[in-house]
């Protein structure tokens, strides 16, 4: 059986990655509100074990993972590591006195404990010294509830408190000013500031490369050229072709050779990625990294449902539907300025047409919407299962080419 997982991060209040909450399924058949989730719960431990493990599906930061009232009893979270763990305590446990010292024990052990979608009760008052974690869910708290956290905040200031379903930059700064130390939610991923923008000179060749390997006959010659007239493009470029994941033994002397080694499609796929991280520097690793999944993913997906013309502006619209947040502007303006086909305009800026709906797939996975990335890959005779594989492959593919990029 397949173990799959999907993830939102939780980050700081410099937009550095602090962790991620992990939202796991087994399989299409425990994707619905009616699973059992003790059940669910001891097949995820099994997974994270088992599969894909906690470093490889957390990056190497704290992995938030909710626990049901009895799979605490049951003390699954000692089966994790505590170094890597949050307990995140699920607002449907009781504060009973079995729970508290339940909790208590694995705060003693060294367990950080998250009290999640937390709303204060004179019953859960015992349990704030060992808390470290404090969850709020942004979208449904009441000012008076909200104010009765920040008391506990002030009379336990060891307690961070953490702002879910935070969804633009202005609720950000709100809750910062509050003093949320921590955030979930894709406000990184909205533009946070709406200006005019212009390219560097490196951002600039690099739309020239895009622009020419994009083409369905590309100039080498030309292409040469333009990485011959930036230095540091043309590091990157001979450091990417000596990574081990192309396990070349000549080694490479020049610029020419180094676009002819690589091929058309991969050197396509080069200028994608160093498109997207040069344009996100400053921002987030996550968003740049999500960038590149999601070219990947729907790269991925178009080779699976035979869309075989679609796949090079697969890679790209899938890359391209971050760039509003990576350079804090509209994306239309963005768009337009840019020598894209109409169908890859339409999907990032009209969310119409094909393409869209690949990003649109990408995006449920993101969100664990698993229910309705079903319903989308019925459409093309595709399974939960594949399209979760593809997600996951799509993943480890990012993580990889990021750091032959570095």
């Amino acid at each position: 059986m397949s173990f799959f997982s999907a993830r939102q991060p939780i980050l700081d209040t410099d937009k550095n990655i602090f962790g991620y909450e992990l939202l796991f399924r087994i399989s299409s058949d425990n994707i619905f509100p009616d699973v059992d989730e003790e059940a669910a719960t001891s097949k995820m431990i099994e997974g994270l074990q088992f599969d894909l493990g906690l470093d490889k599906i957390a990056s190497g930061k704290w992995a938030f993972i909710n626990f049901t009232e009895q799979s605490l009893l049951n003390a699954y979270p000692n089966m994790l590591p505590k170094e890597k763990v949050v307990v995140e305590v699920l607002e449907t446990v009781t504060p009973t006195p079995v729970v508290y010292k339940q909790l208590q024990t694995l705060a003693i052990e060294g367990y950080v404990i998250a009290l999640d979608d937390f709303i204060h009760s004179d019953a859960w008052e015992p349990y704030y010294k060992f808390t470290q974690i404090i969850k709020v869910d942004c979208k449904f708290i009441s000012q008076t509830e909200l104010d009765d956290i920040l008391d506990v905040k002030a009379r336990f200031p060891h307690i961070k408190l953490l702002a879910e379903k935070i969804e633009n930059y202005k609720e950000f700064i709100r809750y910062e000013k509050l003093g949320f130390e921590l955030f979930q939610g894709y406000f990184f991923a909205k533009p946070e500031v709406i200006k005019s923008v212009s390219l560097s000179s490196s951002q600039s060749v690099l739309s020239g490369l895009l622009s020419e390997v994009t083409k369905k006959v590309p100039n080498f010659a030309q292409i040469t050229k333009l990485f011959e007239i930036d230095v540091a493009l043309s590091f990157k470029l001979l450091r990417y072709t000596q990574s081990p994941i192309f396990k070349r033994r000549k080694s490479i002397d020049n610029i020419k050779q180094a676009v002819v080694l690589l091929g058309h499609t991969e050197l396509e796929r080069f200028v994608m990625l160093l498109f997207a991280a040069t344009i996100g520097e400053g921002k987030p690793t996550a968003l740049i990294k999500l960038s590149i999944h999601r070219a990947k993913f729907c790269e991925q997906f178009a080779e699976r449902a035979k869309f075989d013309k679609e796949v090079s502006s697969a890679f790209l619209v899938g890359m391209l539907s971050l760039i509003d947040a990576m350079l804090d502007a509209e994306l239309e303006q963005l768009i337009s300025a840019m020598p894209l086909s109409d169908s890859i305009k339409e999907a990032l800026v009209l969310h119409q047409g094909l393409l869209s709906e690949f990003i649109a797939l990408c995006q449920y996975c993101e969100t664990g919407d698993w229910e309705a990335m079903e319903a989308a890959g019925e459409k093309y005779n595709i399974t939960l299962d594949e399209l979760l594989t593809i997600h996951q492959d799509a993943e480890l593919w990012a993580n990889e080419r990021l750091s032959a990029l570095k």
